[in-house]
């Protein structure tokens, strides 16, 4: 029960391209937030990709409506899958279970998220530097490149040894405790967390104007039950319907600005 070494590293490096935020761009931050891609990595890498994504969908849901103020999260979803999905594998886990791995792991990574945030406000005073001599080449530097690179000095190491050294001794520990009380207290709290992610996604819906859309999309999933119909398929109705939602409130916006302009006209 154990993660080869180029195993380890590659998770590890991904998470270290996601963390950095270097990768895709802004679109990193996207994978930041979510744990879905980090676990569909692990799950490439560790062979596996169908049950890792029956994992991480279950800690997908307790990340759901969390908002992160100023960058940071109270936990980092990216290094919760990382872990979780691997230790879930070896391990035998169920997804519940799974989750109560994440989010311990979850919070550490955010306290070294912290770290690496605390150790950029020394190259504030680069920045400084370079910003009075408006050296252009100097602020790609200090502003882009010296962050990268502490990101990765930070979380490559870190994730590799955790990976390679601290999943096998997690997953050989919960695998020993199967059917135990402890293996079913992990059940039963992985599955209260996931409610709470759920619970605060129907909070943001519950507002009056996204009530329609949340009543549309409980009846489609009960009328649909019978049709077999994938997660695919209503992801993209979902998207369908929103672009005309979006398509209206912009046609509306137009008819009332020029409603606007020809009052004013007539005055």
């Amino acid at each position: 029960m154990t993660v080869q070494t180029w195993q380890a590293f590659v998770i590890a490096l991904w998470v270290a391209l996601v963390e950095s935020r270097v990768l895709f761009g802004g679109a990193t931050t996207t994978l930041r937030f979510t744990p879905m891609m980090t676990g569909m990595v692990a799950g490439l890498v560790l062979g596996n990709l169908s049950k890792a994504m029956m994992i991480v969908a279950a800690i997908q849901l307790i990340y759901m409506g969390v908002f992160s103020p100023g960058g940071q999260m109270p936990s980092e979803p990216a290094i919760a899958a990382a872990v979780a999905v691997p230790v879930a594998l070896l391990g035998g886990l169920k997804p519940a279970a799974a989750v109560a791995v994440a989010v311990p792991v979850g919070l550490l990574g955010a306290y070294l998220y912290q770290f690496r945030l605390f150790l950029n406000t020394f190259v504030v005073h680069l920045t400084d530097k370079y910003a009075e001599k408006l050296n252009d080449h100097g602020l790609t530097l200090s502003v882009i490149w010296i962050p990268v690179l502490v990101g990765f000095a930070l979380f490559l190491p870190f994730m590799f040894i955790t990976l390679k050294f601290g999943v096998p001794v997690i997953s050989s520990f919960v695998k020993s405790n199967s059917g135990t009380l402890i293996f079913h207290i992990l059940t039963v709290i992985g599955g209260g967390l996931a409610s709470i992610g759920i619970a605060l996604t129907v909070y943001v819906i519950g507002k009056k104007n996204y009530i329609p859309f949340f009543l549309l999309a409980y009846f489609m999933t009960v009328m649909f039950t019978k049709l077999n119909i994938t997660m695919v398929t209503y992801a993209i109705i979902g998207s369908i319907l929103a672009f005309i939602y979006v398509l209206g409130k912009n046609e509306a916006a137009k008819l009332a600005s020029k409603n606007s302009d020809s009052s004013e006209d007539e005055f």
